[in-house]
């Protein structure tokens, strides 16, 4: 018997793990506009689960609550996973919001040969997150003539 979601999640989601979530959860909502929706707190205080929300998408912000769970803080700064939001407004305005609450820009917002322009950003503990919107739709040939790349599968 399947039970509907109460807290009517997206069919997918991320978790981001930090070092500091409460800082992060502040940050991540000053910077780039994300939502708190639910903090779990235990009895001393400490946060054990967070979720916050961006348009009808989700993410799991924790700690590093087990060995095999890091911030890239704690790991050199590498990241095995890197998220992607696709706005809706204006991408530039968001990419300065960003820069204003302290984002390191690493790459800035650029038009894409397949009709995505998009900026990457690093949050203060090292997680990369990019923006992207589309701006145009491009065809698949035009795609692989522009890019000289082969592309199997195209937009449906």
């Amino acid at each position: 018997m399947a039970i509907d979601d109460p807290f009517k999640h997206a069919v997918l989601g991320s978790g981001v793990f930090y070092k500091d979530p409460r800082a992060a959860l502040a940050w991540l909502q000053a910077a780039f506009g994300f939502e708190p929706s639910m903090l779990v707190s235990d009895a001393g205080g400490r946060l054990v689960h967070a979720e916050m929300r961006f348009g009808d998408g989700y993410i799991i912000v924790d700690s590093e609550w087990d060995e095999h769970i890091a911030s890239p803080a704690s790991v050199g700064g590498r990241n095995t996973q890197a998220v992607y939001i696709r706005l809706q407004q204006d991408l530039d305005a968001h990419c300065e919001k960003a820069r204003a609450a302290g984002a390191e820009i690493l790459e800035e917002p650029t038009d894409h040969f397949y009709g995505e322009r998009q900026y990457r950003a690093r949050d203060p503990e090292g997680h990369v997150w990019t923006f992207t919107r589309t701006v145009r739709v491009v065809p698949k040939d035009e795609a692989e003539r522009l890019s000289g790349l082969r592309i199997e599968g195209w937009h449906r």
